[in-house]
């Protein structure tokens, strides 16, 4: 469990010294205990209240976040547990309408064990109006960025938790739909923690308190503030042209030249990773995913790593590409897998849909989309990932229909018969610039 802070603590922990400013609380007329007329509830709302010198579960206001001003939502969980009831969502919808009126993204610093029993349905209907305003705040543009602290569990979760852009959650913090009072006996309790939903994909990343400020406003910054287009990395790699086919095929497999990750860090001053699919799953040896700065402005990427795409990854890009697309930031995409995983784990995981969410999403893309072919390009495992009319390749890269090896096999060709068939699949970066496939190829420098 991680240390429980109140809501302001949580807000003086993230924002700017000085710069929160509370949101007024809209008026609703009340009647006795409630809507329910549920016995006590009017003093359990009261000893709530001197409890946590809160009239309500949630907190809102404006404030800047090292530098970025953004709308923040805590919940204060001392107040009947975070627990969301109509005045709630009077105070979480007056926060959604601020941020679009004023063009502000939204951080939720959620805390809470749900809805509010003792308003009964018209607590959990709540949670329709919640997802009705991060609807409207997503088809604005405008990025919601959530921090998951103990607990967060219930509508809360699967409203403004896991419907938000970004999920960061802190070490420790119990996270899930279940409660700890609601789940199957003998439930597995790894499954319900942040280190569990980041596992599997549906948080983006731990981060400790001490590091959430900094971390909560560098991805305020990158969301915000996004590049005209996705600038072509720098040359890295082996100078001159593969001279055959074979040859081609040799340097993109070669374990000398540098992958992903080397491209990332030339390109980007800083990034922030995206992590998971929302599905179940993560890729993250196959797939990188997120935003970088550089020279100030931001541009999203997807970015292969050299080993076989799984379903998740696949995934995890389409995710990014039509975030990247509502927010306006272009993509930078890195072409390097020697094809899709096919295994069977990989079919049943839905691999053909997820490669297909790819290809959708880069063709419905507003925003420039820039692709760099890095290493190998194996067959639609890597074309889905590709720019129509905006894909470059390094001299150490090949791009073919099907590895030589399996055309070879398909052909019914001797083991021999490969580096022949090699060169008839014209595959070498010089030969693609000539097929009008790429638009040419990244100069590198002279030894």
């Amino acid at each position: 469990m991680s240390e429980r802070r109140s809501a302001r603590e949580i807000l003086t922990l993230v924002t700017d010294p000085g710069s929160f400013s509370e949101l007024p609380s809209p008026p609703r007329p009340s009647k006795p205990d409630g809507p329910l007329g549920w016995r006590g509830y009017d003093a359990s709302r009261a000893r709530a209240a001197e409890r946590t010198g809160e009239e309500e579960s949630v907190v809102c206001g404006t404030a800047s976040v090292t530098g970025t001003p953004a709308v923040l939502i805590a919940f204060e969980f001392g107040f009947l547990g975070g627990s969301l009831g109509e005045r709630t969502g009077d105070r979480l919808e007056a926060a959604y309408t601020h941020a679009r009126a004023h063009r502000l993204p939204v951080v939720p610093l959620i805390a809470t064990g749900g809805s509010r029993m003792q308003e009964g349905m018209l607590a959990l209907s709540q949670l329709q109006r919640v997802a009705r305003q991060s609807a409207l705040t997503r088809e604005a543009g405008l990025p919601q960025i959530a921090v998951l602290r103990d607990p967060t569990t219930g509508g809360g979760w699967a409203t403004l938790g896991a419907g938000a852009d970004v999920v960061l959650a802190l070490p420790g913090a119990q996270v899930g739909f279940a409660g700890s009072r609601v789940r199957p006996p003998g439930a597995d309790p790894a499954a319900y923690t942040a280190e569990g939903q980041v596992a599997f994909g549906s948080a983006d990343a731990l981060v400790r308190p001490e590091e959430l400020r900094e971390t909560l406003g560098q991805w305020l910054r990158l969301l915000t503030t996004p590049a005209q287009a996705a600038p072509a990395p720098p040359a890295l790699g082996a100078p001159g042209l593969p001279a055959t086919g074979w040859a081609a095929v040799r340097r993109a497999r070669s374990p000398e030249r540098p992958r992903a990750q080397a491209y990332l860090d030339a390109c980007f001053t800083h990034r922030r990773d995206i992590g998971g699919d929302r599905c179940g799953g993560a890729d993250t040896g196959g797939m990188l995913c997120g935003f970088g700065e550089r020279d100030g402005r931001t541009v999203a990427y997807a970015a292969q790593t050299g080993a076989a795409t799984r379903p998740a990854g696949y995934r995890t890009a389409a995710r990014l590409i039509r975030l990247a697309d509502r927010l306006d930031i272009p993509v930078l995409t890195l072409v390097d897998t020697p094809g899709a995983a096919n295994d069977a784990e990989a079919e049943r995981q839905g691999a053909g849909a997820a490669i297909a969410e790819v290809f959708g999403a880069v063709a419905a893309a507003r925003v420039p989309i820039t692709t760099l072919v890095i290493g190998e390009g194996g067959s639609g495992g890597a074309l889905a990932l590709s720019a129509p009319g905006n894909t470059w390749a390094t001299p150490d890269s090949y791009f073919s229909v099907i590895a030589p090896e399996l055309a070879a096999a398909i052909l019914k060709r001797p083991p021999e018969e490969v580096e022949a068939t090699a060169e008839q699949l014209r595959l070498r970066p010089q030969d693609l610039v000539e097929l009008g496939v790429i638009r040419g190829i990244v100069n590198h420098p002279q030894p």
